[in-house]
């Protein structure tokens, strides 16, 4: 966005403010992620600390937490997904409403972890598409701050799997 004389100009006039409406949007969206939850395991535990008063996640835009895929913009899965509740989770992502993004906390939804069985989905990215990464065993809750900034930047630049999907349907990513 671009600033233009914020400051009062030479006849006492305030200054106005110019930008385009996409990079407006974007901005707005960057700033108002609703996350919803989907914790499991060691890595909820870690995930629910960074909702606390010590990491407070409401400085990034992103305190409305909601337990609704119709409200939600925002999924964070985190831990161990089994292959019986892999079903429920692609039908939770497809419940939420465009541009929708996922962030992936810890080894066990990255990869399976330290489960290489066959009752464990070896990454979610095998149902959905995820946009950030969080490696660890479990991740710290530094990490899950770091990956939403992460991934605030990437809405920001239009650069997630939502922006490219929309265009390659040849749909605005905007309004």
């Amino acid at each position: 966005m671009g600033l233009n004389g914020e400051q009062q100009n030479k006849t006492g006039q305030a200054g106005f403010l110019t930008t385009r409406l996409e990079k407006f949007i974007e901005w707005g969206r960057k700033n108002s992620l609703w996350p919803l939850p989907h914790g499991t395991s060691c890595c909820g535990i870690e995930m629910m600390s960074t909702l606390a008063a010590d990491y407070d996640l409401a400085r990034f835009g992103a305190e409305a937490v909601r337990f609704s895929p119709r409200q939600a913009d925002l999924l964070i899965v985190a831990g161990i997904i089994n292959l019986k509740m892999a079903p429920v989770l692609k039908s939770v992502y497809e419940q939420m409403s465009d541009p929708k993004w996922v962030i992936c906390m810890g080894a066990c939804a990255s990869s399976g972890g330290i489960f290489d069985v066959y009752s464990v989905l070896q990454g979610i990215d095998n149902i959905i598409p995820v946009d950030v990464y969080i490696p660890g065993c479990p991740p710290a809750p530094e990490g899950l701050i770091h990956g939403l900034m992460r991934l605030q930047d990437m809405v920001q630049a239009g650069d997630t799997h939502a922006h490219r999907r929309m265009r390659a349907l040849g749909m605005r990513t905007w309004g």
